[in-house]
């Protein structure tokens, strides 16, 4: 299964999500899933507010959701507005 799917209203993006990191930066594609550390706590939604901040700024979407995955660490996210060859490029992982 590709970590990116386009949607007639943007595309979804599967997410392994690692809370609570010094920093919050997209680390690139493994096991299937792009890799992002977040320099928040999983408490209270935090982490995952500051996953669809990130998303949202570093690609522009229109907004970003939640679909699946909420209290996981595995989530699938869509991002409205948004090609599938957009997203790559601007979270710097090409065509992998």
């Amino acid at each position: 299964m590709p970590w990116i799917n386009e949607q007639p209203d943007g595309v979804t993006v599967t997410v392994w999500a690692v809370p609570g990191a010094s920093r919050t930066e997209i680390l690139g594609i493994h096991d299937g899933a792009l890799r992002v550390r977040l320099a928040t706590p999983a408490e209270d939604e935090k982490a995952n507010r500051e996953l669809r901040r990130l998303l949202k700024a570093v690609t522009g979407a229109r907004s970003v959701t939640i679909l699946s995955g909420g209290s996981a660490r595995k989530k699938t996210l869509l991002l409205a507005n948004v090609s599938a060859e957009h997203a790559r490029r601007t979270l710097g992982v090409g065509d992998r």
